[in-house]
């Protein structure tokens, strides 16, 4: 099955007037529904970049120094066939809870202003998750869907990819099938239907380049994974998962979740529910 190779990108100056705006987030918003993706240019200043750098550093640091393994690389035949069995990738969860500063960066008006034009205004925050990928030698990730990891009922779930570097394709940088998250749930665990990751090869997937400041953000159905970085540059981003407002997780739910109001009103929101976030 083939797909439409272009994206659609928009520089965050958006304009006084209340209109115009307006009509901005609804270009934007149809490009979602029809595409499942949307590449957001500018988002960060390069001041605002300086100091989420600067923490980004200083967080791989501090895992580093206590010993933990930061090493998330993916196993299976398919990681073996991009890296040749080996790889490195340095990953943890949840950076609002070591950086006062990633805490601002999530909540920077620039960037919910796109994702409430994606899912609206009440913005729920899942988890966010840092991603370091080496020089050389960092890991890719098969072609997949996140849906699996952290079913929502309305599937509303979606993730903003923030570029704290730039990322180009010898850097491993995301590649994505535009208008895949049509095929619905397709993924069981970490390996796609039989076939499907014969039909949606990586190689063939739409290749998105991205600048420092950038974000790119997907549906968690549409279909998406990473080349290797083979590049002398490090490859540094944090993925946002969030949704909706009237959305709320599948049971049982297990998976790491912060459930912090970025925007809005949380419908779902209970005592309990409360007291379990974090």
């Amino acid at each position: 099955m083939g797909f439409l190779c272009f994206h659609l990108e928009f520089h965050l100056c958006l304009p006084h007037s209340f209109v115009a705006k307006k009509n901005i987030m609804s270009n934007i918003n149809q490009f979602w529904q029809d595409f499942g993706y949307y590449h957001a240019q500018g988002v960060f200043s390069a001041d605002e970049l300086a100091l989420m750098e600067g923490d980004f550093d200083r967080i791989v640091a501090q895992m580093s120094n206590a010993g933990e393994d930061l090493n998330a690389r993916w196993q299976g035949e398919e990681m073996a066939r991009l890296d040749g069995g080996q790889s490195v990738i340095f990953h943890t969860h949840q950076v609002q809870t070591f950086s006062a500063q990633w805490l601002r960066a999530i909540q920077n008006p620039r960037f919910l202003d796109v994702m409430e034009a994606l899912i609206g205004p009440d913005i729920i925050l899942h988890h966010t998750k840092l991603f370091q990928k080496p020089a050389e030698n960092g890991s890719p990730f098969p072609m997949h869907q996140d849906y699996t990891y952290f079913p929502s009922v309305q599937d509303t779930m979606m993730a903003g990819v923030i570029f704290v570097s730039d990322a180009t394709d010898e850097m491993g940088c995301l590649r994505v099938y535009p208008a895949s998250h049509k095929l619905g749930r397709v993924q069981r665990g970490e390996v796609l239907q039989e076939g499907l990751r014969e039909e949606y090869p990586i190689e063939n997937a739409l290749v998105i380049e991205a600048k420092a400041g950038d974000v790119v953000f997907f549906n968690y159905l549409t279909l998406h994974g990473s080349m290797p970085n083979r590049s002398k540059q490090v490859r540094k981003t944090v993925l946002v998962q969030a949704h909706a407002g009237a959305d709320e997780m599948e049971q049982p739910h297990t998976h790491t979740y912060s459930g912090l109001t970025l925007r809005g009103w949380n419908y779902a929101a209970t005592r309990s529910k409360a007291a379990a976030a974090g």
